[in-house]
């Protein structure tokens, strides 16, 4: 009998097999792919990675597994549901867990679908995924691959010869067989039964300031080689930030009839309840920015860039994600080159994400602005960043106000300088491709018109005749 697994990938590279799971119960919906096969009872490893080259210096995959156990609660039942992801060279594949097999997942050492019935909400189990397999294509036979993964609940164990388990189970390292496939290894993670009743969200909190936040910045400092380790960026994160959710306790039956007391659970302590890890691997977030880290994690630190946390509830399950800026202290910006250019229309200062506007301030027509050498697309428009003393500023002005936008004549047309008076006796003619700045002015006549000329000259064109 066969069992189908759909798989979803951002891209042709560490492609992962998993076998089907145990139980009806323990399911989830196939969702859209760029690729479907056919997972055999016996052959987990039939997944061609497409051409996936491993090389000396990047030979790791992070194996982080995304399983959901709801316990059961009043008339809830129990079930599993999730799926496991293979990150290698910066890409991704995922590969979801489906009913079938009973023999692959097991809750607490047995077959998931006896199990579940005794898992209620707030209990810890431990879960296994056997079965496991990896396909890097022929061209890799006989290297050898080291399986970790950044989620810090997950280890490893493995029924193939070829594969050697560390004794903390943190990393398992396979020799590839003649065909570049490894199989016969298992996903070992700790869940946490979650109470699908309480709704509550995780919120992130400023420690020194004791706000809620959306976002966070960080200072770290390099060592004389100007290197940082990961592991040193998620313990500074949890240490100028916690992850706070709100829950209700029922504490009836100590308090003399039916109450209920607001409590709080958090990141912080050594009981926490909130998990706080990264997003998604943190070599491939500095990958992203063009940072380069080695197999033990260090890394030449620029002055600046970004990690992203995610912080989940033990309780329910929510999550919140948080983006740090971290900031190195002793690690110089470097100078942004720059060029002076002609403010051409009245414009506004906005944010990187090019809606929202940076400040009150204006700039102003026939002013010089200084600006980076090349614009940014921000959605469909483009944006120079302002640059002040040789750094980026992080305030954006529309390009259309600076370098303008050619528009087609749809008919022959006068230059104006006013409603009522041209500005010379030059006449555009139909097709003509005329540079326009900015947005449309509207003169005493109550019609719109067009800057045009790249100068201070009072030179504008009817909109109507583009």
């Amino acid at each position: 009998m066969k069992k189908n697994l759909r798989i979803v990938s951002a891209a042709a590279a560490a492609l992962l097999a998993v076998a089907p799971v145990a139980a009806s119960a323990v399911s989830v919906n196939a969702a859209d792919s760029t690729a479907t096969t056919t997972a055999k009872a016996t052959d987990y490893t039939n997944i061609n990675l497409g051409g996936a080259t491993v090389s000396n210096n990047e030979n790791q995959v992070d194996v982080t597994p995304a399983l959901t156990l709801n316990g059961a609660k009043g008339n809830i039942k129990a079930s599993l549901t999730g799926s496991i992801t293979a990150s290698f060279g910066g890409k991704s594949f995922t590969a979801n867990l489906t009913g079938a097999d009973q023999n692959n997942v097991t809750i607490n050492g047995n077959a998931a679908k006896d199990e579940l019935a005794n898992v209620n909400a707030g209990d810890t189990v431990t879960v296994s995924v056997a079965n496991v397999g990896f396909n890097f294509g022929s061209e890799n036979k006989g290297k050898k691959v080291t399986f970790k993964s950044s989620n810090s609940n997950v280890t490893f164990a493995s029924s193939n010869s070829n594969a050697q388990v560390s004794a903390d189970g943190k990393t398992v390292t396979a020799t590839l067989d003649q065909n570049g496939t490894v199989s016969g290894l298992t996903v070992v993670t700790t869940l946490n039964a979650l109470d699908t009743t309480n709704t509550n969200n995780v919120v992130f909190y400023n420690i020194a300031t004791g706000q809620p936040v959306n976002s966070g910045d960080a200072m770290v400092l390099a060592d004389y080689n100007n290197q940082l380790n990961t592991a040193k960026l998620v313990s500074t994160i949890k240490s100028n930030f916690v992850a706070v959710q709100r829950t209700s306790t029922d504490l009836s039956a100590n308090q003399n009839g039916a109450q209920n007391q607001n409590d709080f659970i958090s990141s912080n302590g050594a009981n926490a309840k909130i998990n706080v890890e990264a997003a998604s691997n943190i070599n491939d977030q500095l990958k992203a920015q063009g940072i380069t880290v080695d197999p033990n994690g260090n890394f030449t630190a620029p002055h600046s860039f970004k990690v992203t946390v995610k912080a989940t509830s033990d309780v329910n399950g929510k999550s919140k994600e948080l983006p740090v800026t971290f900031t190195v202290a002793n690690v110089a910006e470097p100078t942004v080159a720059s060029q002076s250019k002609m403010i051409m229309h009245n414009a506004y200062y906005y944010k990187e994400d090019g809606t929202t506007r940076a400040n009150n301030d204006k700039a102003k027509r026939y002013e010089s602005v200084t600006v980076a050498m090349s614009t940014k697309k921000i959605g469909d428009k483009n944006f120079y960043e302002v640059i002040k003393d040789g750094k980026a500023t992080g305030m954006y002005i529309n390009a259309d106000n600076i370098d303008g936008t050619k528009r087609t004549l749809k008919h022959n047309a006068y230059v104006y300088a006013t409603s009522k008076k041209r500005a010379n006796k030059v006449v555009l003619k139909k097709g003509e491709e005329v540079t326009t700045y900015g947005g449309t002015y509207t003169f005493k006549n109550g019609k719109q018109y067009y800057k045009i000329g790249n100068d201070t000259k009072k030179t504008y064109v009817k909109a109507s005749n583009f």
